[in-house]
This record gives structure tokens, sequence and C-alpha cells, in this order.
């Protein structure tokens, strides 16, 4: 694994001699999630052209957790062979070319494989960063988590806007396909990156990458097993959320215009906590009291929507997005419980590859419940279940110790 060359002697601004990094990271981040969310508005019509139904819709529903999952270890091999900015580069290579190549697909087939592909990329992505955060702004953590957070956030709001007016105005594979250049544009950085360290820039020189003996302990931390299960949980609630909102809203009476608006308005809220939860949880020892807030806000909502989804929908869906605030607890705290950029990214891909293997289950027993009972509060009912595993887990994970002194 690298090991950055840190200049010693003063506090360094955020931008002095990684103003470059910064750049790649950030638009790394913007990339992440748009493949996923692009989708979903355009579903309907690559249907209608490629020839697939509503069981396939269901399979790409599934695809990005799944991937995401497989992307964990997939990253945890790659790092210490190829380095984080390699992983990186590749990572942002990947998703450009499977966002770009499965817009050309005439079949069902193609159209998924290279989904997978963009999918992996991005979910190495997912994994990649928080220890280059680590390993380049040990000293702003907290504030560099919240600007790349954030841009995870506006890579899954701004797409499902844009993708129908850009549809309608040049066809869905232009919707769709235009986003992989958003890939290929982050990989310019990390590619100037590994040349300026070639050329000696002591701003990112570091030494080869070589095998690290400590990337495979993290399954036996407790801090491990407790941001997995934090983060699994969180993941399974926002992807039944994300999936059944507006089937909630419609049977509820409302329009499937204001239903889509509702999906827009719960992504849209994750701009807050994305910028306020890393501050936040690098000023407290044990940020455990924030999560029971984000449970109990969770639980309003759930309250609200199973008894009176149209009394005061717009609360109860601005409450849906601020209860997700342990996302970006799980992703700063990665970086706050590890001492090196090795236990970043050994933490990062086992928390991330677990958890999202756990949430994949989420949007198909939500749906399923739903079936079985004809309504919605046993489906809630089990969200609520996973609120108690995310209480849990927190505990675990939000006690001030750090990933090396458990494994």
């Amino acid at each position: 694994m690298q090991k950055a060359v840190v200049v010693p002697g003063h506090r360094r601004t955020l931008t002095e001699g990684r103003l470059l990094v910064l750049a790649a990271i950030l638009m790394s981040a913007l990339t992440l999630r748009v493949a996923v969310t692009v989708f979903s508005p355009l579903a309907e019509r690559i249907g209608a052209d490629v020839g697939f139904g509503v069981a396939v819709v269901g399979v790409f529903g599934m695809l990005p957790a799944a991937a995401f999952s497989l992307a964990g270890p997939l990253a945890s091999a790659s790092i210490p062979r190829l380095g984080l900015e390699r992983t990186a580069l590749v990572a942002m290579l990947m998703a450009g070319v499977g966002m770009v190549l499965r817009a050309l697909m005439s079949g069902t087939a193609g159209l998924l494989s290279f989904s997978v592909v963009a999918l992996l990329g991005m979910g190495m992505g997912n994994v990649v960063l928080p220890p280059l955060v680590k390993r380049y702004f040990s000293d702003r953590v907290a504030l560099t988590s919240s600007f790349y957070i954030m841009m995870v956030q506006l890579g899954t709001v701004l797409p499902a806007f844009v993708a129908i007016p850009v549809a309608e105005a040049h066809g869905w594979r232009a919707s769709l396909g235009v986003w992989g250049l958003l890939g290929f544009a982050a990989a310019v950085p990390w590619f100037l990156t590994l040349r300026n360290r070639r050329d000696g820039d002591p701003a990112v020189r570091a030494s080869a990458p070589g095998p690290s003996v400590r990337t495979g302990r993290a399954w036996r931390s407790p801090v491990a097993w407790g941001l997995a299960g934090m983060f699994g949980m969180t993941s399974l609630i926002t992807y039944s959320i994300f999936t059944w909102l507006p089937q909630i809203m419609r049977d509820a009476g409302a329009s499937a215009g204001f239903a889509g608006a509702m999906v827009g308005l719960f992504a849209s809220v994750g701009l807050i906590p994305a910028l306020a939860a890393p501050t936040v949880v690098a000023r407290l020892r044990n940020p455990f009291t924030v999560v029971v807030a984000c449970a109990v806000v969770f639980c309003v909502a759930f309250a609200g929507l199973i008894a009176a989804p149209m009394a005061a929908p717009i609360v109860w869906v601005v409450l849906l997005g601020i209860g997700p605030s342990t996302f970006p607890m799980v992703l700063t705290l990665i970086n706050l419980r590890t001492r090196t950029p090795d236990g970043s990214a050994a933490l990062s891909g086992f928390t991330q590859g677990v958890g999202y293997a756990v949430s994949c289950a989420g949007p198909l027993l939500f749906g399923i419940l739903r079936t079985q009972t004809g309504g919605w509060l046993v489906p809630f009912a089990g969200l609520g279940v996973a609120l108690v595993v995310l209480l849990v887990s927190a505990w675990q994970a939000c006690k001030p110790r750090m990933l090396e002194d458990t494994w």
C-alpha cells in the first residue's frame, strides 16, 4: 500500500499541493450514482424499444446494490496491487465505458452486461474514495468528506430531473449515455495525478504499490461489523423508500406527478446531511446520540406515511430524507476510526461490500410484505426491525476506538 509523503512543519490549507487530487475526488464522487438514477425515469421508454417488461425492470432495480456489493472485495483486491489512484482511474474508466456502451445496445443482455460494468466501476469508486481522503486530506477529513458526499448526492439527484427532458429532445440513448462522459472526465485528473507522481511532484509522490497484510483482517473487528450493519441497514431502508415511495403516494390518492416529485424531494433533502453530518461526527467523541435521533426521525416519518400519508406528505418526505444522515456518518467514520489509508481501505471495502449485499433484499422484501398483507403497515414494521439492527450496529461503530486496535 502506498505511503503518502507529508511535509511536516505547518497545517496545510485544503488545496495546497492537493488541488488536482481534490478535483479528482469530487469529480469521481459526482459519477458514483448517475448510472442508477438516470435509468429509472427512462425504464418504460427503454423497455418499449429494447423489448423487456416489468420483471426485467425489477432486475435492473436490484443491480446497483448487487454490483456495489461485489465491488467491495474487487476493490479491496485491486488497491494493494494497483494502488489507490490507479484503482480510482480504472473505476472511472469502467463507469464511463459501461454507461456509453449500454446506451448503444439493442438487446436486453447487452444492456444488462454493460450496466454491470458501469456499476462495478462506481462500486469500486465507492470503496476507494474514503482512503483517498484519508491519505491526502487527513488534516481535513470532515470538510473534505462533506464536499465529496455532497457531490455523491448531487449525482443522485441531477440525472433523475434531467433524464426525461433530454430523452424527449434527443432520445433515450442520448439521455442514458451522456453520463458516461462524466466517468471519462473524472478519469482525467487521476491520470494527471499519476503522471505528476512519476514526475516527482512532492504533493503526490508515493512509493510503489505493494501487498498489505492488513486489508484482510477487517472482518475480525467489531468496529467493521458495526459500520457494515449501520451502512447496510441505512442502504436497505433508503433503497426501499426510493423503490416504493411513488406507490405509497399513489395508493394514498396522489397523482403520478406528485408521487414523482416526492421522490425528487426525498433525494434532494439528502444534500443537507451530506454537508452537516461529517462535521458533527468529527466533533463528537461518540456520535451514537446522532444515530438515535435519526432513528426517531425515521419512526415519525414511517408513522406519518402509515396513518395519514396525504395529511402532511412534504413533512413526512423531508423527515425521510433526514433519516439517512447515517450514510454520510458511516463514510466519515471509516476515516475517523482508522489510523492509516491501509486501514481505511480495508474498512471501506468490508463495510460497503457487506452493507450493499444486505441492502439488496430491502426493496424485494418490502414488496413481498406489501403483496402478502395488502397494506403498508407490515412492510414499514419490517423497516422498523432494520432500525433496531441499525442502532445495535451503531452502538459498536460509534465507540471511540480504532479499527487497528480491534482486529
